[in-house]
């Protein structure tokens, strides 16, 4: 056999029955069901059903560990595990996720010590009913290349426990008879091993069979040694970029399965002018593109891999970011991954100043919480970094107003050094828990959002590198659509490739289909679009569309030429978002009405309803929030800590007219955690098909629920 043959062997050994892997018939018979490894990457459709997850993150926070743990079971160390299972059961925090404990393999010859801590860790948390997670980068080592390194690393990293290697003793440094160094990626510009400045990292090889047996064994070992609940694998990516991976088994598997070779760096027909870790690479060569395919594949193969390991136990990993085509260089592909995953995670805001100005990530926090529930309604969470309590409290508004669970996060360990009033991720987020339980307990996994518009994402746009002649990319197009709704109240999900190509799941629903800048469309996508057409469905159309296939291939004509010779009745060309208002447009003209039109009160709040049952709720956001910084904290970019919040806005008597046939509401509530009392009143009132909502926000600067 080949070594590609090779590795695929192993990889399905372990997906699919754990063969020679020493597995417990309990985790084999779990494995069951995860499909084989050289089945073909697609969306999950809609009728799959939900992941079978034994629980369910509501309320998560980071569980902060430190090198000084390291000497459990030391008295201290297991005497503050016992404080802070107190403290996260009072705080209402139902999952508890290891941050700290990193990049795992810097910790190989500690893995004793360190699960030891997690099972006392998981004995303590379960007594008060809290699951823990573990959280950790499988395939970095840590090693500082250079003074300048070191110094960013001790700097900025300081959330990772820093216990690596120095120079000398890292070439011998290994795990189950495998050196580090020899399963690393190889840098295709030097052909040494590859490196990472952001993170100061050195990558093991996902596609380096020896690398997946060294930690299917890790997992094993992890498994037999804490009764851990849950696992966020973090990393599952390049972040060495495009510079990897030339080593032996990706050259072997490349010629293999799309019988090509990786060309020198210095060949511009491939990588076109690079610049940059990140930046590069000829779209316009299919080989490239195949290249990126690949790297996929390998990725989403190694977490099948860790999914057939970890059996029933909930599987997630990290993604920051789902939607543009940057990802690419990072191999971070998260609609590649979902069939596998468990959970949803998205990390949202940062802890800067900068973090008031969340209505940019509104598009992504959607698009991930689709991904998740075209995966069988998965639970989805947003995880919100802060430093003090009202950074937490923004993390967690933004969690309900977007109907996925919280998880907050102090991330201290990205300043230089521990402010004085420093508090454990517990304490900034009790308040809005204890509130939340007390004022306004909802369950996001049974809220269902008003949808008036389905706003499409095509992966295949950001996969084959397309942009239009302005240089935007599609998911350009879809920011400023989401901003554009969003500002006008307009309640909207995505639609993305697999169900883009299903014309039942298009017909089910009559709400407007935003097609903008769909350049690369497939043959079955198209036929199920003109099928929606045919029946009278709605679509908004920017061109161009169809001008290239799903594999990126230019087609002879667009398949817009088509869709216009229909003269389909209710197809209407606009004009793309990013360079005109053409939602606004849309509504002048009285082409679109929306449900919720606000008619008094200062600009600045955005309402987005969701139904819990029977019952509408309308979640408040304010657009306008004013970062009041910390006097004296910066992050490691300058930017200043964010400390407090106020708002803009000065007239919050706020009053809506409501589409009555569309949307009934019953006597409501205002509440807020910023308000002292929770007896405030909206006032509805209706006439014939008008319903009038007045809703007074005064004193609110960041979220109010009414319901």
């Amino acid at each position: 056999m080949k070594s590609t043959d090779n590795r695929r062997e192993f990889i399905r050994k372990v997906a699919i029955s754990g063969v020679g892997l020493g597995l417990t018939a309990k985790i084999a018979d779990a494995k069951a069901s995860i499909p084989a490894i050289n089945d073909p990457i697609i969306n999950i459709p809609e009728a799959k059903p939900a992941p079978d997850v034994p629980w369910v993150p509501r309320r998560a926070a980071s569980w902060w560990g430190s090198i000084e743990d390291l000497q459990w079971p030391q008295k201290g160390v297991t005497d503050k595990i016992k404080r802070r299972a107190e403290g996260f059961a009072k705080a209402n925090i139902d999952t508890a996720i290891n941050f700290g404990f990193h990049m795992r393999f810097d910790f190989a010859n500690y893995f004793g010590q360190l699960h030891g801590y997690f099972a006392t860790v998981c004995e303590e948390l379960h007594k008060h009913g809290i699951k823990f997670m573990d959280h950790y980068s499988c395939n970095h080592t840590v090693r500082p290349r250079g003074m300048d390194e070191l110094k960013k690393l001790q700097a900025i990293q300081r959330h990772c426990v820093l216990l690596f290697n120095d120079e000398n003793s890292a070439r011998q440094a290994q795990y189950e008879g495998y050196k580090f160094d020899d399963i690393c990626q190889v840098d295709i510009r030097t052909g040494a091993r590859g490196y990472s400045p952001i993170y100061q990292v050195e990558p093991f090889c996902h596609n380096n069979p020896k690398f997946l047996d060294m930690h299917a064994k890790y997992l094993q070992r992890s498994m037999r040694e804490a009764p851990i609940d849950g696992f966020e694998v973090d990393d599952m990516c390049n972040y060495a970029g495009l510079n990897v991976c030339n080593c032996k088994y990706c050259q072997d598997r490349f010629k293999k399965d799309y019988g090509q070779v990786v060309p020198p760096h210095t060949d511009k027909t491939f990588w076109g002018n690079i610049t940059g870790d990140f930046a590069g690479g000829n779209y316009e060569n299919p080989a490239f593109r195949d290249w990126l395919r690949m790297r996929s594949d390998i990725i989403t193969e190694h977490v099948k891999m860790v999914k057939g390991i970890i059996g029933n136990k909930p599987l997630m990993t990290c993604v920051s970011s789902s939607g543009p085509m940057r990802l690419n260089a990072l191999t971070l592909n998260l609609e590649h991954m979902a069939s596998t995953l468990d959970f949803f995670m998205l990390e949202n805001v940062g802890f800067n100043v900068k973090s008031v100005n969340w209505t940019v990530m509104d598009a992504e926090a959607l698009h991930q919480k689709d991904i998740a529930q075209k995966r069988g309604s998965a639970p989805a969470m947003a995880l919100s970094y802060t430093i003090y309590e009202k950074g937490a409290y923004l993390g967690w508004a933004l969690s309900r107003f977007w109907g996925v669970g919280n998880w907050c996060s102090t991330l201290y360990g990205r300043l230089t050094s521990d402010p004085a009033d420093r508090m454990d991720d517990y304490e900034v987020v009790d308040k809005w828990n204890t509130w939340e339980i007390k004022h306004s307990a909802m369950d996001f996994r049974e809220g269902k959002d008003l949808v008036e518009v389905r706003l499409v994402n095509n992966n295949f746009c950001k996969d084959n590198g397309w942009r239009d002649a302005d240089g935007k990319e599609q998911w350009d197009k879809v920011k400023a659509w989401s901003a554009a709704l969003l500002k006008n109240n307009v309640g909207y999900r995505f639609v993305r490739s697999t169900e883009l190509a299903d014309a039942n799941e298009l017909n089910k629903e009559h709400t407007p289909l935003i097609l903008d800048s769909i350049a690369c469309v497939s043959d079955k996508q198209f036929n199920a679009i003109s099928n929606y057409l045919a029946k009278g469905g709605i679509a908004w159309l920017a061109l161009p569309f169809g001008t290239h296939d799903d594999k990126g291939f230019k087609r002879t004509s667009p398949l817009s030429e088509k869709l216009l010779a229909s003269h389909y009745k209710n197809l209407v060309i606009v004009e793309t978002a990013t360079k005109a208002d053409t939602l606004d447009k849309l509504i002048t003209e009285k082409r679109f009405k929306p449900i919720l039109k606000q008619v008094a009160g200062g600009s600045g709040w955005v309402a987005r309803v969701r139904h819990y049952g029977n019952k509408p709720v309308i979640h408040f956001m304010n657009t306008t929030i004013t970062a009041i910084p910390h006097p004296v904290l910066k992050d490691g970019q300058g930017n200043a800590v964010l400390k407090d919040m106020e708002s803009k806005i000065t007239d919050n008597n706020l009053r809506f007219e409501i589409d009555a046939k569309r949307l009934s509401l019953g006597n409501l509530t205002v509440r807020s955690p910023e308000l002292e009392a929770q007896e405030r009143r909206a006032t509805v009132q209706q006439k014939n098909s008008l319903t009038t909502l007045s809703v007074n926000l005064s004193n609110i600067n960041v979220y109010a629920v009414i319901g």
